[in-house]
């Protein structure tokens, strides 16, 4: 290959090539271009209208009040053994005393007229404590319980049948003022 001829063209396609670097670029923009963007239709759902809040109106808790108009708590004969009777009775008594947790009561024992005054008062007074007991136990607060025994002294029935004994065999709780 001939050098002279093949020179010129390399030089200026070299040339060229170096114009063609040396030219800024510009960037195409289109004047204007407005994009719109599809909107795609979202299926209509059928909505029930939810309901107006409705106001809770704050309204107090009915509160019982207490019976405090309790039977008697009955007891085996010189004894502090509760009858079983008396065990529903007392879970009642719980109930009611739970209603008012300020409320204080007196425990009041009592015995019927057999045996001597002194062993009669002990009696009282251990029936007394065996009802507080059990009301503590059921969850009544200790300080508002005072027990006293009363033994023969107060009778409420005839202490000349086995009927009336058995009805002077007592504790009695009153609410305290």
């Amino acid at each position: 290959m001939n050098i002279q001829k093949t020179y010129p063209c390399v030089v200026l396609l070299a040339a060229l090539m170096s114009m063609q670097a040396c030219k800024s670029k510009k960037m195409a923009v289109q004047p204007s271009a407005v994009v719109e963007t599809e909107k795609k239709e979202e299926p209509v759902r059928e909505t029930k209208p939810e309901p107006a809040p409705v106001e809770k109106k704050e309204e107090e808790p009915v509160v019982e009040k207490p019976n405090y108009n309790f039977k008697n708590i009955l007891f085996e004969f010189d004894s502090g053994v509760l009858k079983t009777e008396s065990y529903s009775v007392l879970d009642q008594i719980v109930r009611e005393m739970k209603k008012d947790p300020a409320a204080k009561f007196t425990i009041n024992g009592h015995a019927s007229l057999e045996g001597s005054a002194e062993h009669n008062m002990a009696l009282s007074v251990d029936r007394a404590n065996a009802v507080k007991l059990y009301l503590v136990n059921a969850g009544i607060n200790p300080a508002s319980l005072t027990a006293e025994g009363f033994g023969a002294t107060k009778p409420v029935a005839s202490n000349d049948t086995e009927e009336g004994k058995s009805l002077n065999r007592r504790v009695e709780i009153k609410l305290s003022k």
